[in-house]
Formats: structure tokens, C-alpha cells, sequence
């Protein structure tokens, strides 16, 4: 229950059950932990679909998922993510993320990692944009010598490192 809260609190819209147990059950379990959507009594093709139809939905669709069941789903997902402890080889090798644990939490922690990662790239990316515009128009037009150009420019990339190094801190 306290993955599904930080799911949503970290800005996932929707967390839905895809399960091939029975509907009654799977109904009771998503109620109490606090799940969204729930698609009971699946097989292997029918989670697929399923996926196929939420990304047409929603835009980008993350599975998760531990079993050879899940392995259709997580290759139709925009991103697949395994469950390492317990995933079978299968689920391991079709996901685009394992992650090495059965706790939904480190789900929650990869997608923080992911957010903050598109930020700080974001904000690299601009940097680098104004600074060598500025450069540009400053050597072409005359304000600076083409050296002092090409150090400002240097000068900027250890800026853009140094910012990238930021994802460093957990």
C-alpha cells in the first residue's frame, strides 16, 4: 500500500492490477492496497492487449512483472521492468529494467532516479544551448576572439559535467 501512495505521489496516474488469478480476489487485494484499475483472470495475450490498450489510453505504459506470464505484457510496455529477486529468466531478459529486489519500492526509487535525471539533462541541455548561442553571436559579431570563444566553451563543458554529477548524490 505504501508503494501504490508514493506511485502516486511521484506523479503515476494510474496503477493498474493485470493478474490471471480470479477477479474476487484480485478486487480484494487492489481495494486494500490501494490500486486503480483491476483486469482479473488474464492470460499471457490478454495482459498483452491490455497493455496495448492502456498505451492508447495513457500515452506511456510501465509493466511490471516477475513471470514467464508477464513477458508479452513487458515487451508491449513503453517500459518493461522485471522484478530481479524472484523474476524468471524470461521476464528478466524481455524487461528493460530489472530491478534486484521484491520490494515495490525500489520502483517508486527508480522513477524518482529517472525524474530527476530528465531534469537535470533538461537543464544541461539549456545551459549548453545559451552558452555556445552567446559564444556564436559573440565570435562572429567580434566580441570575442576566437580563442577566448573556444576556452569559454570549454570553460562550459566542466559546467555541464559538473552539474551531470549531481545524480550522483542518492
Amino acid at each position: 500500500a505504501s508503494a501504490i501512495r508514493a506511485l502516486h505521489a511521484s506523479g503515476v496516474r494510474t496503477v493498474a492490477m493485470l493478474t490471471g488469478d480470479n477477479e474476487r480476489t484480485a478486487r480484494a487485494i487492489a481495494r486494500e492496497v490501494g490500486i486503480d484499475e483491476v483486469y482479473a483472470d488474464l492470460t499471457p495475450e490478454d495482459k498483452a492487449g491490455i497493455v496495448r490498450n492502456l498505451t492508447a489510453r495513457d500515452g506511456h505504459v510501465a509493466m511490471v512483472g516477475d513471470g514467464v506470464n508477464d513477458a508479452p505484457a513487458l515487451a508491449e510496455a513503453t517500459v518493461g521492468v522485471a522484478m530481479g529477486a524472484a523474476g524468471t529468466d524470461v521476464a528478466l531478459e524481455t524487461a528493460d529494467v530489472a530491478l534486484m529486489g521484491d520490494d515495490l519500492e525500489r520502483l517508486v526509487y527508480a522513477i524518482q532516479l529517472a525524474q530527476r535525471s530528465r531534469t537535470v539533462v533538461k537543464q544541461n541541455l539549456a545551459l549548453s544551448v545559451v552558452v555556445i548561442s552567446v559564444l556564436v553571436v559573440g565570435a562572429v559579431s567580434g566580441w570575442f576572439a576566437l580563442p577566448i570563444a573556444v576556452l569559454g566553451h570549454e570553460i562550459s563543458e566542466f559546467i555541464v559535467i559538473g552539474s551531470g554529477l549531481r545524480m550522483l548524490r542518492a
